[in-house]
């Protein structure tokens, strides 16, 4: 069993090479949204670019893209045409991948069939790492071959990793390790499963993160964490690795931002405290 530390953070961020250029450190695609649903995308990138990605593109329906391009330029965003993900998109999304380094998919997208099955059909073409979350996590459930043996994280909550496996987990940490490897096992995929201790496992190794802050059940802060898990990921990190790192900033900038805000903290103060979480 590992015990994630601060330590971890020297394997992301080391000492940088003088004529290090965009790109260097990654470009990462982000795909979802939709005409309710702009936020989860938007946390997703800012989020990853807080955590060291050089480079973050939306993928998002016209109306939630329009929405992310007005928060800062520091975003690129892809407008999708219509309300909702649908099969149309598919072309462009498989061009939009062609010169990414990562995928973060899920937020905001819906969980109707369609939707599901345009995801499942992504994910099943795509061979980049991607993050898995939200509704995404439900068209894997439907569709759980698509994850084998591929570089991908899942990073459910404690619902979402039912809907996944059809085993509630209760809060005994033991019960909750030997449920994320087995399923991470039967799955050949690598699982984050969300929670006070975050349990990571690829089947074979385990991790667990103790990072976080009980104020940290504001909507947002598990888009932020998929986010940072993006970043690591296109900056070239194995999955493992990534997953464990990840857990820790989220949960670090969750104490932090929790520690001056308590109950007023939210998931864009997370991400302003991201920096200080990597020092």
């Amino acid at each position: 069993m590992i015990e994630v530390k601060k330590d971890i953070l020297k394997k992301i961020y080391k000492k940088r090479d003088p004529w290090s250029h965009k790109f260097y450190f990654g470009h990462l695609l982000v795909i979802g949204g939709s005409k309710q649903y702009s936020g989860s995308p938007t946390l997703n990138a800012l989020a990853a670019l807080r955590a060291g990605v050089d480079l973050v593109t939306i993928a998002a329906p016209e109306r939630a893209a329009n929405i992310i391009a007005s928060f800062t330029p520091d975003l690129i965003a892809y407008p999708l045409n219509g309300n909702y993900l649908g099969v149309e998109h598919l072309t462009e999304l498989f061009k939009l991948t062609q010169n990414k380094t990562a995928v973060v998919i899920g937020g905001g997208l819906r969980r109707e069939e369609g939707i599901l099955n345009v995801i499942a059909t992504y994910l099943k073409k795509v061979d980049i790492p991607c993050v898995i979350d939200a509704d995404a996590i439900h068209a894997v459930a439907r569709n759980k071959g698509i994850v084998k043996n591929k570089n991908f994280l899942l990073t459910p909550h404690s619902y979402e990793f039912f809907v996944l496996s059809g085993k509630k987990v209760s809060i005994n940490l033991k019960e909750r390790v030997n449920a994320v490897k087995k399923l991470a096992h039967q799955l050949k995929t690598t699982i984050l499963l969300k929670g006070h201790v975050d349990v990571v496992s690829d089947g074979k190794k385990v991790a667990l993160n103790r990072t976080g802050s009980p104020y940290m059940t504001k909507g947002g802060m598990g888009d932020t964490l998929a986010g940072i898990c993006g970043a690591l990921l296109a900056r070239g990190n194995d999955v493992f690795t990534a997953a464990c790192a990840s857990a820790y900033i989220n949960g670090r900038a969750g104490e932090i931002a929790s520690k001056k805000l308590k109950e007023s903290v939210t998931a864009s103060d997370l991400i302003d405290a991201i920096p200080e979480a990597i020092i």
